[in-house]
């Protein structure tokens, strides 16, 4: 018989293994609750998405799903009037639309080919196909132009937002210069010249009607490099969108607002894909003509345009001129007129731009920009040592200390000899090569010796030595150049015209012994 103690002591153990098992118990139905979620969740059918379209009457809304329009219920919870067409909807088992989900951000990227009235885009979806696509909500109020890239999504046809790419807008600066022809020196003539080819044309629209003239399509500014050719395009557009103002009787700072200044960078507008910089080309001019329907000036230039418009056929390049000059010329003569819209090309090397694009009716006016003489250079020169800028010595006897120094005829600044295949010889100075750049450039060279001097002797002020300094420096600086240069391009460098150089002969070395006797 077992005692009482004994009874007791096994009653426990069986108390706390009955405890374990209905533990167990408790996990496994709490698994088996578990895995019957898990098997009925599984078991359900699948959500699908469905692209919203407009709203209909009551509580139901047209959708786009699996290719398909649907007209579907929607759940209470879901706010109609939040939808705006695009937005993405879930829909349950039963196509019932229960929640709205942020829109899809990938798609198919296509350039717009034109924005129509009645809030659809005509998109360029293929080489050949052009189709016609709803407006997303979100870009409904946005401007699309002709060139823009937009994504879209090509089963529900609708544009989804627009993207901005660097396919144009990094090649084209678009803001009207703050350039004025009162910042410009040394250049009279030409300015008056250009202004006659530009402004007025534009502000006496009526006279030229009057007398049947037709005002020039484009504008060449030719000539050795440094001299202003794109500042006075750049001063150009200024002008025309202040005397646009004055003849509208509107405020100038609208007026910049409203005018362009299309800034073409010619070497990166190159594309080594066939067509994509004929492309290009059409979209700038697409552009301009749309910026031009306001009746307000807009100015394309063209710089460094031998870069991209090469006589066709003088095998120079890749032959890629063949198609893309011919692809200016259909911009410029084309069916679509360019009112209002002016070109205006700048080139060092005017020899090498294709004929056909410098023929009459086209680029009509050529106005060459020469070096600047010592009159211009003093011009120049009075710009940039305004009445602000502290000076030690009288202003206009440093000015002509200076040009003095520049222009000088003399054995200390003979920079090279030319020997012509005639048997003639002849020997250019410094004042030869001066430009309106190597005018700045000593000014500026003066500036920071004048900034030097006052923090070594505490003395303030610009004086004429630091000026003749800098005129000397930057002779120096450039003696070099003529050893590495080749005969043929002297006359391009320096402007001239006549028999073709046959040999250089640097005079650095003549100038040293020179200044060394001395």
């Amino acid at each position: 018989m077992k005692t009482y103690q004994e009874m007791t002591q096994e009653l426990e153990k069986l108390s706390v293994h009955n405890e374990r098992l209905v533990e167990g118990l408790r996990s496994a139905r709490a698994q088996i609750v578990q895995l019957k979620s898990d098997l009925e969740r599984i078991g359900d059918p699948p959500n699908s998405y469905a692209t919203f379209l407009a709203r209909t009457e009551g509580t139901t809304v047209d959708v786009l799903h699996n290719g398909r329009r649907l007209r579907i219920a929607t759940s209470a919870e879901l706010d109609l009037d939040a939808l705006e067409p695009g937005s993405e909807l879930r829909l349950n088992e039963s196509l019932a639309a229960v929640e709205a989900v942020p829109a899809q951000v990938t798609g198919t990227v296509v350039p717009v080919r034109e924005a129509l009235a009645d809030s659809r885009v005509l998109v360029q979806v293929g080489p050949e196909d052009v189709r016609a696509f709803r407006r997303a909500g979100r870009i409904a109020d946005l401007d699309l132009h002709p060139g823009d890239q937009v994504l879209v999504d090509g089963r529900a046809q609708m544009v989804l937002e627009q993207l901005e790419t660097a396919e144009i807008t990094d090649l084209v600066l678009e803001q009207v210069p703050d350039t004025s022809f009162e910042q410009i020196g040394g250049l009279a003539d030409q300015i008056e010249a250009i202004r006659d080819a530009v402004e007025l044309p534009f502000l006496q629209q009526d006279l030229y009607r009057e007398y049947g003239l037709r005002p020039p399509k484009g504008v060449l500014l030719y000539g050795p490099p440094g001299c202003g050719k794109t500042m006075i395009a750049k001063a150009v557009a200024h002008e025309l969108a202040v005397r646009s103002a004055q003849a509208r009787g509107v405020s100038i700072e609208e007026a910049l607002q409203r005018s362009f200044f299309l800034n073409v960078k010619g070497p990166e507008l190159l594309n080594k894909y066939v067509g994509e910089t004929e492309r290009s080309i059409r979209l700038v001019f697409e552009r301009a003509r749309e910026h031009a329907e306001s009746g307000h000036p807009v100015v394309v230039f063209f710089d460094e345009m031998e870069s991209l418009f090469r006589t066709r056929g003088s095998g120079l390049s890749s032959d890629v001129e063949t198609t893309i000059v011919p692809q200016l010329l259909a911009e410029i003569d084309g069916v679509e007129s360019l009112e209002n819209v002016i070109v205006i090309g700048a080139s060092n090397r005017e020899d090498m731009i294709d004929p056909a694009i410098l023929r009459p009716g086209r680029l009509d006016v050529k106005i060459r920009v020469r070096r600047p003489d010592a009159v211009a250079a003093r011009d120049i020169l009075s710009l940039y040592l305004g009445p602000e800028l502290p000076l030690r010595d009288d202003r206009e006897q440093m000015l002509d200390e200076t040009v003095s120094a520049i222009y000088a005829d003399g054995p200390g600044t003979a920079y090279v000899r030319l020997e012509y295949t005639d048997g003639t010889a002849e020997t250019l100075h410094f004042r030869d090569f001066v430009s309106g750049a190597t005018l700045r450039n000593i000014v500026d060279r003066a500036k920071k010796a004048a900034v030097k001097d006052f923090l070594a002797t505490g003395t303030p002020g610009l004086s004429t030595a630091h000026l003749l300094g800098a005129v000397r420096q930057e002779l120096l600086e450039n003696e070099d150049l003529p050893s590495g240069a080749h005969p043929d391009d002297w006359a391009r460098i320096s402007g001239r015209r006549g028999p073709r150089v046959q040999a250089v002969v640097a005079l650095q070395a003549e100038r040293r012994a020179q200044e060394g006797a001395s």
